[in-house]
């Protein structure tokens, strides 16, 4: 076919958000993405339509493919008539064997783009609080590599001139060599006593780093257990990190937080969580599947002119029943006589996506409040009420309308069924045992009742007392005790802010 392209892509420095625009264009486009190893798994959820996924990573130890195999698949698939990315740590042209690559596809009459991407030297070093430049400070910047091709028999970086340059200097992978390199540098002129960072997993949640001097630097960080991948600046504007470190003193930072929502709705939660610096955990014990039979919920769409209100306890509900309502070739308007209730902002603000009005919205977001607050806005007795929602809702809210009088429709709008498969439950236990975890967030019983499916009550108890569980409120906290795993923290306004607060609060106490 012979009318491919190849786009050689940086995935930026780890953070998935400081891919470039351009960037996640081509990986959208692409039929095939070629990956590597320091390459965030959440860039590639940025494909569109059918795509290829190969990953190609280097470590220390394993190679998935060799140089020359990469560059060989990269011209196959471009001549297959395919859009190929390849996606590349940092930037592709700086220290990302960018440059062999391209020359691999010009020699082999391929045509191809380079998108550039934000190295990790810099982002890191940001990220670090250090600016690698700075009026007054340093006027110049000079990197090198300090894990060189093997194969050469020889190092080619001569440290001790790269120190007569003056200015900020910065190592990209060099940790293992990191007494040779200070040593080069101090062999320079360089003095001991200069400023010097190691910075590993930068822009990163997991992110460390450490400050020494020149002379101390290697034994600092060999104490901290660094590791690849890493980068080490020295020179004087290491010393503005005491007034620049933005990332690590986020209030979450370095914290892991396990969420158990799921998937599809787990996004924005997580979002907000990474913003002030956790490291978000996926475990979603959930999934929502659409209902076996869609004849009950279809029968009361078209029937809608015999209800009062409309009852909606989740954005799910919403969804579903607004998405129903137009496979049945109705709109908005057959909503026009219906009063509606919505339990919770999240769940009334999807209403208003509609287009539709609010008319009843408990203050408290309970199956209790919601009874009470109907009785203020009309009263329940003789009134016809749809609930369009999950097949294990509690049975709370039609019991108590129907013991006040109203008439009450109950349809299944969706499943709530277990999220992932048994492998996932091994994995987070592990992780929970070794300590690393500081909170288990639920936001409904049925995240705390699947959660528990995953586990026998000796682990169950272990979890309990190695981190900290936080429920979204006294329903779900009800479920958890059920279950033996006790709430540590429950959030006062029943929600997913309201979760969050409640985190952000007991942390800033302690």
């Amino acid at each position: 076919m012979g009318d491919g392209r190849v786009f050689l892509v940086g995935a930026g420095p780890g953070d998935p958000g400081l891919i470039t625009v351009k960037g996640a264009e081509c990986i959208a486009g692409a039929d095939v993405i070629l990956f590597d190893r320091l390459v965030h798994p959440r860039l590639c959820s940025h494909r569109l339509g059918e795509c290829e996924l190969v990953y190609v990573g280097k470590s220390p130890e394993r190679h998935a493919l060799e140089q020359d195999e990469i560059n060989a698949l990269l011209v196959e698939k471009a001549k297959e008539g395919k859009t190929v990315v390849r996606l590349k740590g940092g930037d592709p042209y700086l220290f990302g064997r960018g440059g062999e690559e391209a020359l691999a596809l010009a020699e082999a009459g391929v045509d191809f783009e380079v998108v550039p991407g934000v190295t990790a030297a810099i982002a890191s070093a940001a990220y670090a609080g250090i600016p690698v430049t700075h009026r007054g400070v340093s006027a110049c910047l000079t990197t090198a590599t300090g894990h060189e091709d093997p194969t050469k028999g020889e190092i080619s970086v001569d440290w001790s001139r790269i120190a007569a340059a003056g200015g900020t200097v910065i190592s990209y992978m060099g940790v293992k060599h990191l007494a040779d390199i200070a040593s080069g540098l101090m062999a320079g002129g360089m003095p001991p006593d200069m400023p010097a960072a190691v910075i590993q997993d930068g822009t990163l949640p997991e992110q460390r780093t450490v400050v020494g001097t020149l002379q101390n630097i290697a034994g600092r960080a060999a104490k901290a257990g660094i590791e690849p991948p890493a980068v080490s600046i020295f020179g004087d504007v290491v010393g503005l990190r005491g007034k620049l470190n933005w990332f690590e003193k986020r209030p979450l930072f370095g914290r892991k937080i396990i969420i158990t929502r799921a998937h599809a709705q787990a996004g924005e939660m997580a979002q907000r969580l990474e913003d002030i610096g956790a490291e978000v955990i996926g475990f979603p014990t959930i999934r929502i599947e659409p209902p076996e039979d869609w004849s009950a919920l279809d029968e009361a769409v078209e029937n809608l002119r015999r209800f009062d209100w409309v009852v909606f306890t989740s954005v799910n509900g919403v969804d579903t029943f607004m998405a129903r309502l137009a496979t049945l070739g109705r709109d908005a308007r057959a909503m026009g006589h219906i009063r509606i209730c919505a339990i919770g902002p999240v769940t009334a603000e999807r209403v208003r996506h509609y287009r539709l009005g609010v008319d009843c919205r408990p203050e408290r977001f309970t199956s209790e409040e919601t009874i009470t607050a109907l009785q203020g806005c009309g009263g329940v007795r003789a009134k016809s009420f749809l609930l369009p929602r999950s097949d294990v809702a509690r049975s709370v809210l039609p019991d108590g309308l129907r013991g006040l009088g109203g008439r009450v429709t109950e349809v299944t709008a969706y499943r709530t069924v277990r999220g992932v498969d048994e492998t996932a439950g091994p994995i987070m236990f592990d992780l929970i045992k070794s300590g690393e975890v500081a909170y288990v967030t639920f936001t409904s019983s049925s995240t705390a009742r699947n959660f528990a499916s995953y586990f026998d009550g000796g682990q169950m108890r272990e979890i309990a007392e190695r981190t900290r569980v936080a429920s979204i409120g006294p329903v779900t906290s009800a479920t958890l005790r059920d279950i033996g795993l006790p709430p540590d923290l429950e959030a006062e306004e029943y929600t997913v802010s309201g979760l969050i607060a409640a985190i952000l609060g007991e942390t800033e106490d302690r």
